[in-house]
């Protein structure tokens, strides 16, 4: 099938990459020229474990280009796919200007039937959104050509996504046309072989599945530190507790590790914009406001251990930092807790060396040069006469280090860990003051 998909994104690249693996004649359509030329040399605008060689190869078989040429674009696929970005504007809104800048795209430009299919993830009623900007193009030019608007919400998570495309647990699909269901299905069927995975639904149904999806899981981080912080005060350890509710089948053991809280580009964007549809529907959506309310706090969490074992004097301290990006296998720095934390000892006048796997040239493109930040290339170079160790991201590099190193490379063996990689219990053997998340030692210093 011919498929053109606007934007060359996260969703857009994984997307196009992967219907043209298993075949589809894929076109993906950028603004941006240079990042174009990149991608038909196979350089690769994110770090998504397993990408670059599909799309390499995708590129070389003749199923995957990329074009800035709008026409050659609409032209090019019945089945045109929106995945370009919805930024959060400041009321927690998602942006839909480039979500409805595609659409006119489309209308302007096509002379036959088009199955134009909402990837991004967008607001409850976009779908007619696209619709109202599709009919008035179409107006304008005096044409009447058909096309059906469809909601195809991805759930993909960073570090991957590959696998979640090709293996999904569900396809979901809003749409009540069954000339665009026939297509989909076909479209789909690569990856629908072993059981019916799609499943579909009314469109405003399908864009609320996937904000619902998204705040379900945020939920569940956020009630898990919220349990943490309760621990701490308790003199229980939330390890234990986690071990101790997630045997139940009805909670199970994903999305309740405590921590220094949630970021990436979607779970933060995503409880914001259904607060925000939930007031524009006149409806207060509590429990979503205290979900955010509770991770924006917690990503304050290890700041409050820093400050509180030295006494509230942080200046020309240095810190070192193991981890950058917001989760382990990605390079993206969106609402990463290690931002919040390297913010605030800025402002106290601390420094940080940091190193991260990955997500190195993302923080230099972010920050720029500072006096008081250094990044290095191994975790161990971090070390080097820092004042303590903070732990902000679980990449398995940080999960079995050389404690006796750590211990002599420190000048105060103290860890902070933000992600509870190891045992109080033997951090103390070794000599160290460990901080976790909630591990009840934290009773009487933190009650």
């Amino acid at each position: 099938m011919k498929v053109t998909v606007f934007g060359t994104g996260y969703v857009g690249l994984v997307t196009g990459t992967c219907l043209a693996d298993v075949g589809h004649d894929v076109l993906c359509v950028d603004v941006d020229q240079k990042k174009v030329d990149n991608l038909k040399n196979g350089i690769i605008p994110i770090f998504e474990p397993g990408l670059e060689p599909i799309v390499k190869q995708a590129v070389q078989n003749g199923l995957l280009n990329f074009t800035t040429n709008m026409d050659e674009a609409v032209n090019h696929g019945e089945l045109q796919f929106i995945a370009v970005g919805t930024p959060s504007g400041e009321d927690g809104s998602a942006d839909l200007q480039y979500v409805v800048a595609v659409a006119k795209t489309i209308g302007q430009r096509m002379n036959s039937y088009k199955v134009v299919v909402n990837k991004s993830t967008v607001p409850i009623g976009t779908a007619e959104k696209v619709s109202e900007a599709l009919n008035g193009e179409l107006k304008l030019r005096g044409v009447d050509v058909p096309f059906d608007v469809v909601s195809n919400p991805e759930f993909l998570k960073e570090g991957a996504a590959i696998n979640d495309f090709m293996k999904p647990d569900r396809i979901v699909v809003g749409t009540s046309s069954e000339r665009a269901e026939r297509l989909l299905r076909e479209l789909y069927a690569p990856f629908n072989r072993n059981h019916d995975r799609m499943i579909f639904m009314d469109v405003r149904s399908a864009e609320l599945t996937k904000y619902a999806a998204n705040a379900m899981l945020a939920t569940k981080i956020s009630f898990i530190n919220e349990m943490a912080n309760l621990a701490e005060r308790l003199g229980a350890d939330i390890e234990q507790v986690r071990n101790g509710i997630g045997a139940d089948p009805r909670i199970g053991y994903q999305f309740i590790y405590p921590g220094c809280g949630y970021g990436g580009s979607c779970f933060p964007k995503d409880v914001k914009a259904l607060i925000n549809i939930a007031k524009n529907v006149d409806y207060q959506a509590s429990l979503m406001e205290s979900v955010d309310k509770v991770n924006q706090a917690q990503k304050s969490k290890l700041y409050s251990y820093i400050t509180k074992h030295f006494s509230g004097d942080l200046k020309g301290k240095t810190f070192a930092l193991w981890g950058l990006a917001f989760k382990p296998n990605t390079d993206d720095m969106r609402e990463a807790p290690s931002r919040v934390l390297m913010e605030a000892l800025w402002a106290a006048g601390a420094k940080v060396q940091a190193y991260d796997p990955v997500a190195m040239d993302e923080t230099q493109h972010i920050y720029g040069l500072r006096e008081d930040l250094k990044l290095v290339g191994t975790k161990e170079a971090a070390l080097e006469k820092a004042d303590a160790l903070v732990i902000c991201t679980e990449w398995k590099t940080f999960r079995a280090p050389n404690f006796e190193l750590l211990k002599q490379a420190l000048v105060n063996p103290v860890i902070f860990d933000g992600r509870n990689l190891y045992e109080p219990e033997r951090m103390t053997e070794y000599g160290f003051e460990y901080y976790a998340v909630g591990r009840g030692k934290s009773v009487t210093q933190f009650s």
